[in-house]
């Protein structure tokens, strides 16, 4: 914004300047037009209970002055905006697409609208998100951390300022905020337990980043349960940073170059799963008999493939239900002190063709 120049010193000189600087307001109009703001407003939003004549007046003077509807301030008269601030890594994920669709499930109904924002998995797009949202007076923020975030301060100032905050799936453990997620590792867990029960016992796992809880406990989940059952883990199966379909391809193209191949690939996404599959498959390996796969997440798309995939489902339409109601009861609660709350849903294990093996007896 630059800065106006002082006008030369007159007789009204400082009039005009204050004039010239002045919001021109809905009062102003009512003034001019020898009436009550009430009508103005009803007039700039063409209410037929307002004269024609009356209507148009108001619109030309507000036209010709520039005048601009002061959203703000009647927010701050109402006392909320009545708008929620979600902010996901990106919506063009089927999983974040549902959870908005579980907000909105929630949010409707009670008369609020939702404000969506991408941080593109961008740490300092996610910050400026936040601090935008923290100045656009919503009435609460409900968030998915991106994968480049380790610093939460900027987390911490939207709970310092008081505005209601829940995390989903990828959260800020250290947090003093309500989170909603599933249990990342049962539902790892159940994976690898489904395909040592269909006789796999080399199994790779392609791992997400660790500072990111997700991932974090899906590995946790792998690598207990082959614990449990007395199985080695060979280390060059354990491919990190692989949740996108060109690095499980990437990842599949390096496994295949091993001298003793796994019968099987636990993966902590359907992204990179999906890359694998294709990549195995196109190099010959017969799916599952020679190599099973189970992903992570369910997309839509796991029914389609050649062979169907194996994955977990994460209830993500019933993830935003419950975060949109955590964040309504923080938002209308009365009480002095805030309690956070951890809801945690157990995961489905879907089991398609990609996993079930024909077990030799």
């Amino acid at each position: 914004m630059r800065e106006i120049s002082a006008p030369k010193k007159g007789k009204n000189s400082n009039k005009r300047f204050m004039a010239a600087r002045k919001k021109y307001t809905i009062s102003d109009i009512a003034r001019e037009l020898n009436t009550t703001s009430s009508t103005i407003s009803r007039a700039l939003q063409d209410s037929p209970r307002i004269s024609l004549k009356m209507r148009k007046a108001a619109q030309e003077l507000a036209r010709l002055h520039n005048y601009e509807p002061d959203f703000r301030a009647s927010s701050l008269r109402k006392g909320n905006s009545k708008i929620i601030g979600i902010l996901v890594p990106k919506i063009d994920r089927h999983f974040f697409a549902t959870v908005l669709s579980g907000i909105d499930e929630i949010a409707a109904p009670a008369g609020y609208s939702v404000l969506i924002c991408q941080s593109f998995e961008s740490f300092e797009k996610e910050k400026q998100l936040v601090k935008n949202l923290m100045h656009g007076r919503v009435d609460g923020i409900i968030s998915s951390i991106s994968i480049q975030t380790t610093d939460y301060s900027h987390f911490e100032q939207v709970i310092a300022k008081g505005l209601p905050l829940v995390f989903f799936d990828r959260v800020c453990e250290s947090l003093k905020a309500s989170k909603v997620m599933i249990d990342d590792y049962q539902g790892a867990c159940m994976a690898v337990e489904h395909l040592i029960d269909n006789g796999c016992r080399n199994i790779a796992h392609f791992s997400g980043p660790q500072h990111i809880n997700v991932y974090r406990d899906r590995t946790r989940g792998y690598f207990d349960t082959m614990k449990k059952h007395g199985l080695e883990v060979n280390d060059q199966l354990i491919i990190k940073d692989a949740i996108t379909r060109d690095a499980g391809c990437q990842a599949m193209k390096k496994i295949l170059k091993l001298k003793n191949l796994p019968d099987a690939v636990f993966s902590s996404g359907d992204y990179s799963a999906l890359g694998a599959i294709l990549c195995a498959r196109d190099a010959g390996v017969i799916i599952p008999d020679e190599m099973a796969f189970t992903g992570f997440a369910n997309e839509p798309w796991d029914s389609f493939i050649d062979p169907p995939l194996t994955s977990i489902d994460q209830h993500a339409f019933e993830i935003g239900k419950q975060a949109a109601t955590l964040l309504l009861q923080q938002i209308e609660s009365t009480d002095s002190v805030f309690v956070p709350r951890t809801l945690v849903l157990s995961p489905e294990l879907v089991i398609r063709t990609s996993s079930v093996r024909k077990v030799l007896t």
